[in-house]
């Protein structure tokens, strides 16, 4: 942690800067998973700081970003804890008296601001929610919420205070006034013992049972629970198409060959995090339009590209995932679902083999509705599939993946066809 002391003549700030100082140590020291859960919408925190840019020790970021949530009830901050957000975020909360709930997304900062931040939480009776990482300082504001809530795999960071010296030194500093905060919000002494005693070149990142089990969170949801905070650092397009490829890779093929159709996704995305929907609906629609546009890209492909997709597809249908997989692939035509289905990555290779194959031929329709229902059981489905492969029938292998409008626009090329 920073504090905001001087240092040298400059204004220097005991900082809880873990993204400068694991940049420099290539993550080194730090405890516990930082990958989130497969699938999630959620930044991963290792990326995060192994990516930011070492500062000199005076040097700050960017302004934090501290914006109002849809319906006036969350406020999202985002970023490092540097001088003046404390008062930025009051400013705010006066302004709007609704607000019952404090997103926060920051890998620290100054502990004089993390520490004004906790005060106004705890004098405005504000919950305090942890969609991502709260690193260092930021869990001094986090701990004073009415409510402490985290997702299952939200990572909270915690080590001693330091102080910039020169060349990068950090100086170890006397943590009594962060132990006292901490042990005034009702944390359990062992706890903050060992938070405290973690090096300052280093992090400790206790799991979800040992944080609530130190009275340090109230409460773990599932990411339908909360409105969405993934795009709170950057709402714009880009943002959002940004949040798009990190939830499902195979939409870089769209990015590099149809972008227009990525931007589309992406825009549908922004609005429903702009309305509040929680971050498993934002999920739930940006893998939606993924499936969709993949059925779309494949009804203008070649026969063997399809052929090829068919085989991809059987191949996913006989892992045996169960009934609901297999009406996911085979009934509804979930191209996204039948490439995570092979193990260790391999169904998405070769699906994006494909979707590069079928995306660099001219384009088909905007949209395809799903296959046909029907009554096959995963047998039944397999079955069909692997009959209409080993007869080479491509007309009704693109309806049985695509839907019957793939198979009418294939037809209406062939001179003769009904």
């Amino acid at each position: 942690m920073r504090r905001g002391r001087a240092w040298a003549g400059a204004r220097a700030g005991v900082v809880a800067g873990t993204g400068m100082m694991l940049a420099c140590l290539g993550l080194a020291g730090v405890t516990g998973a930082l990958t989130p859960a497969l699938g999630s919408l959620s930044r991963n925190l290792g990326t995060a700081l192994a990516t930011e840019t070492p500062l000199a020790p005076e040097a700050e970021g960017p302004p934090t970003r501290i914006t109002l949530g849809p319906g006036g009830r969350d406020v999202r901050l985002w970023g490092d804890l540097n001088d003046g957000a404390a008062e930025r975020l009051r400013r705010l909360l006066d302004a709007n008296p609704g607000v019952t709930r404090l997103h926060l997304t920051s890998d620290g900062g100054l502990v004089d601001e993390g520490a004004a931040i906790g005060e106004l939480v705890a004098e405005r009776g504000l919950s305090t929610y942890v969609p991502d990482y709260c690193v260092s300082a930021c869990t001094l504001a986090f701990v004073r919420g009415r409510e402490r809530i985290i997702l299952a795999d939200s990572r909270l960071g915690f080590h001693a205070p330091y102080e910039p010296g020169a060349f990068g030194a950090m100086i170890p500093v006397d943590a009594s006034e962060e132990r006292g905060r901490y042990l005034a919000a009702g944390l359990e002494p062992a706890f903050v013992d060992q938070a405290l005693a973690t090096p300052s070149r280093d992090i400790w990142i206790p799991d979800a049972d040992r944080l609530r089990a130190a009275g340090a969170v109230t409460r773990v949801v599932d990411p339908g629970a909360l409105p969405d905070s993934t795009l709170d650092d950057d709402d714009s397009l880009g943002g959002a198409r940004a949040a798009a490829l990190r939830a499902v890779d195979l939409l870089a093929a769209f990015a590099a060959h149809r972008p227009g159709v990525l931007d589309g996704i992406a825009a549908r995305y922004r609005e429903g995090y702009r309305q509040g929907r929680s971050e498993s609906d934002g999920l739930d629609l940006l893998r939606a339009g993924a499936a969709d546009a993949m059925r779309a890209a494949f009804a203008g492909a070649d026969d063997a590209t399809v052929a090829a997709l068919g085989r991809l597809v059987l191949d996913a249908l006989g892992l045996g995932g169960g009934e609901a997989a297999c009406r996911a692939i085979g009934q509804d035509g979930d191209l996204l679902t039948a490439s995570e289905a092979l193990p260790d990555g391999r169904g998405a290779a070769r699906m994006r083999v494909l979707l590069d194959r079928a995306l660099a031929g001219p384009a088909g329709p905007a949209a395809v509705a799903r296959p046909p229902a029907h009554a096959l059981d995963c047998a039944g489905l397999r079955g069909h599939l692997a009959g209409l492969l080993a007869r080479g029938d491509t007309l009704h292998l693109r309806e049985a993946l695509l839907g019957r409008a793939a198979r009418r626009l294939e037809a209406s090329a062939l001179p003769g066809e009904p």
